[in-house]
Formats: C-alpha cells, sequence, structure tokens
C-alpha cells in the first residue's frame, strides 16, 4: 500500500493512495464501520493487523464509487509521512561513487548523524533558505520507515523490522556542516527534512537495495544512480545501528545520497539551490517528492 498523511483544518490525517484517489482512513473507517488507526503512528504501531483491517477499507471503498471520503490527490496539502519520530538516523557517505567525487575515504563503518523534527516537511511545500548559509545543496535518499522494535538485529533479519520505504531530501548548508568535524548544524535547519511523498509498505518493495533513485532541480537531471552503489546495505544499516541504539516504530533511517551533489562539483562549478528552484527526488517504485525552495525573509 501506498499511504501518506495530509493536512485538514490544522490536523494531520492519514491517507490511502489508490486508483479511485486518496481515501480519507477516518472517513472510510466510519463509513464502512471497520475501526482502524486514525493516525500513521497508530498504523505502524498496529503492524500487520492493522495493515490487514486498512486493505479491508480498501475493498470496502472501492466497491462505494464516488463516496465522499475518496479526494483527488491534487486537493490535498502533504504533510510528512511521520510526524513524531523519536529518531532521524542519517547516513553519509553510503554510496561509492559520492565518496570519490567528495574525495573522500570509502567508509569501513556506517558514518551517522542526526535531524531533528524541526526538519521534516512534506511532499510540495516550500523550504526556506537559511539566513546564514548561499551553500544549500540537494541529497536524494532511499528512507527506510521502523515498524517494530529493534535491537541487536542480525543482518538476516534487518529488513523484516522494516514498515516501509520513502522519499526523502537530506538538504544540507555545506559551510554550516563543515564548520566543525560535526555535520548536524549543516544539517538540521527547518525544512531540511522533506519526505514523502508516501510510504511505500515493505511488502510491495522487493529489494530496496536495487531501486533508481535521481534528483532533479528545476527540470535538470543532477543525480541518477541505484541503490546498488550504497556501500552499506539496507539490511546492513539497520543491524548497524540496532546494535548501538534501540529503533522503535516510526524511527527514519536515511540512507545517504549518490553522486552529482553540487559539493562534487569542481570549487568553480558549484551551483548551489536558490530561492525559486524546484527540487524532485525520485525513486523506483516509491514516487516524487518535490520542494520549492523560497528566501527566508
Amino acid at each position: 500500500m501506498k499511504l501518506l498523511q495530509y493536512k485538514e483544518k490544522n490536523q494531520v490525517k492519514l491517507g490511502i493512495k489508490t486508483e479511485q484517489g486518496i481515501i480519507n482512513v477516518e472517513a472510510a473507517s466510519l463509513a464502512t464501520g471497520l475501526p482502524v488507526p486514525a493516525t500513521m503512528e497508530g498504523l505502524i504501531e498496529g503492524g500487520t493487523e492493522a495493515l490487514a483491517q486498512l486493505g479491508l477499507i480498501v475493498r470496502a471503498v472501492s466497491a462505494m464509487h464516488g463516496h465522499t471520503c475518496v479526494m483527488e490527490e491534487r486537493t490535498i496539502s502533504f504533510a510528512p509521512v511521520v510526524s513524531t519520530p523519536q529518531k532521524i538516523i542519517c547516513v553519509g557517505l553510503n554510496y561509492r561513487k559520492h565518496a570519490e567525487e567528495t574525495k573522500a575515504d570509502i567508509p569501513t563503518s556506517p558514518i551517522l548523524f542526526n535531524k531533528f523534527a524541526n526538519a521534516l516537511t512534506g511532499h510540495g511545500h516550500a523550504v526556506k533558505l537559511p539566513t546564514k548559509s548561499n551553500e544549500v545543496d540537494y541529497e536524494a535518499e532511499l528512507t527506510i520507515v521502523i515498524g517494530k522494535t529493534a535491537k541487536d538485529v542480525e543482518e538476516s533479519d534487518a529488513l523484516d523490522y522494516v514498515f516501509g520505504y520513502s522519499c526523502a531530501n537530506d538538504l544540507s548548508a555545506r559551510n554550516l556542516q563543515r564548520r566543525t568535524s560535526q555535520w548536524m548544524l549543516g544539517k538540521s535547519c527547518d525544512g531540511f527534512a522533506p519526505i514523502g511523498p508516501y510510504i511505500v509498505t515493505a511488502d510491495e518493495v522487493i529489494d530496496p537495495d536495487a531501486l533508481t533513485i535521481a534528483c532533479t532541480v528545476n527540470g535538470i537531471r543532477k543525480q541518477h544512480s541505484n541503490t546498488a552503489d550504497m556501500i552499506f546495505s539496507c539490511r546492513a544499516i539497520i543491524s548497524y545501528i540496532s546494535k548501538h541504539m534501540t529503533l522503535v516504530p516510526g524511527d527514519i533511517i536515511m540512507t545517504g545520497t549518490p553522486e552529482g551533489v553540487v559539493i562534487g562539483y569542481p570549487r568553480d562549478e558549484r551551483v548551489y539551490l536558490k530561492a525559486g528552484d524546484v527540487v524532485t527526488v525520485e525513486i523506483e517504485q516509491l514516487g516524487e517528492l518535490t520542494i520549492t525552495m523560497v528566501d527566508s525573509h
């Protein structure tokens, strides 16, 4: 299933993308009499049982042609696919060609850093350029949403703990990122973690380590690769993190970006993001995530 969150009257609602349109889960539950969690967090916590109930709702609504609980996608305002993750964990330099373009050593262990909830934003939204940086870069990334509590997980079992996958953009203020040895400041500006538009449930993604991933700026392709170029696979990342900290349902892991980022160009050829730029991340099977950069004023 393709799941999403959208805003309605200052509330975040749970939706399902179908061929008919976007199903308002709360309204559909009332219409069909089938109980189901009304929030993404509740759905993730509910696991396979909640997803199975959601499947029943989709089938029931499909039989109600033109029901008011189905909306046109163009009419909704997307929210981040997860509202309150306990953790947003990011992996740096996780694509071989990206490490090579930045002239960095190939990591022997995953390089981990973090973002915070203030960085979350949704598909179709504007992201303000920070006043303290004119070096904002794009980073297309496959994102994992954890579905079950994971502690000391082996690689062979790691994907069993995944609820689903999403597109994300690890926006980065490069001057702030390199100000110190810690990257956090350049990664956690407001709106610097767009994620969405959907969570595609894990059962629909056969191999997360074999997905085409791309990024365009104003329609011009900047990144084009495959998650097969990742140094550490999704299994390896989940297992590694779980052996150092407990992952819980709703946690987000951004798995790194391929080559083609601005900082990978020679210094005199770097063109950083500016107001008005439209940035789209596209990942095979997962959809397209688009944001627009705007002035902070």
